[in-house]
């Protein structure tokens, strides 16, 4: 299924990039999702991990993690809803967007889904002067169990492209979940490479900083542009694509938020148990 909805003829809002820990910013991806489905206004976002955390993938083995080398750097684990590797999300390293709207205004097609909604994250790209565009094919994976070492796959994979002709350098990865009404789709862009701290984080990667850094680049290579900057040419990107007004949480999803990431992103059931059911 496809759809004709362009997403300047709904109502959307912006939240400009707020700081909270990993599984506050998990439920309230959830929370936004809720606000969607119900008639509320459609959410466009920037987020800050503070502090710094690993959000392993939905099926992620937990013993893939170092448990005590995250509780000694004060880095938190939470667990994404969605699949894929474990990413570790530098407090100034990184930076996360997420697009929350009803299923049924979005293309059913995956891959099509994934590239309307990139349509802004690479906008912000262009905003700053990056050449960014997916990558063009499958390239190997270096370590499956981090997200940023898995497999580029073409349908959400961004890389800022090789000048030698190579796959180029992955700078985001994105992921979505779909719930029976809506959409959410969430995606790390890295700002400054951090490998040292990313491997730490993993029980024996495997992997050298320095192969690191040959799969992996960050904006800050690319631009003399500070991490404040980089933030408002997304917010702006996103908020261009969908015409969306400056808004905030309400009092309610707050709420809400608090207890679901108390009950749920923050409980070792959901974040350190393997195998679990939607």
């Amino acid at each position: 299924m496809t759809t004709d909805v362009d997403p300047a003829d709904r109502t959307w809002r912006l939240i400009r990039e707020e700081s909270r820990p990993g599984p506050m910013q998990m439920a309230l991806d959830e929370v936004a999702a809720e606000t969607a489905a119900a008639g509320g206004p459609r959410t466009v976002r920037l987020y800050r991990w503070e502090p710094s955390c690993l959000s392993l993938g939905y099926h992620q083995d937990p013993d893939t993690v170092d448990w005590e080398w995250c509780a000694t750097e004060g880095v938190d684990v939470t667990r994404r809803p969605t699949g894929g590797g474990g990413i570790y999300h530098d407090s100034v390293g990184d930076v996360s967007y997420s697009i929350t709207a009803p299923r049924d205004e979005l293309p059913g097609d995956l891959m099509d889904c994934y590239h309307a909604l990139l349509e802004p994250v690479l906008d912000g790209f262009s905003r700053l002067g990056v050449p960014v565009d997916f990558v063009e094919r499958e390239v190997p994976a270096l370590y499956e169990p981090a997200c940023y070492l898995r497999a580029l796959n073409p349908a959400h994979d961004l890389v800022v492209p090789d000048a030698a002709d190579g796959p180029g350098r992955k700078v985001s990865g994105n992921a979505q979940y779909r719930q029976r009404d809506a959409v959410v789709q969430h995606g790390s862009i890295t700002y400054s490479v951090v490998a040292d701290r990313h491997l730490a984080s993993f029980v024996d990667p495997g992997v050298t900083p320095e192969s690191f850094g040959s799969r992996v680049t960050g904006v800050d290579e690319h631009t003399d542009a500070p991490r404040e900057t980089v933030v408002t040419a997304f917010e702006d990107a996103l908020a261009s694509w969908c015409d969306a007004d400056d808004g905030a949480w309400t009092d309610e999803e707050l709420v809400r938020a608090h207890e679901r990431a108390t009950e749920k992103y923050a409980a070792d059931e959901w974040v350190r148990r393997r195998s679990r059911a939607r």
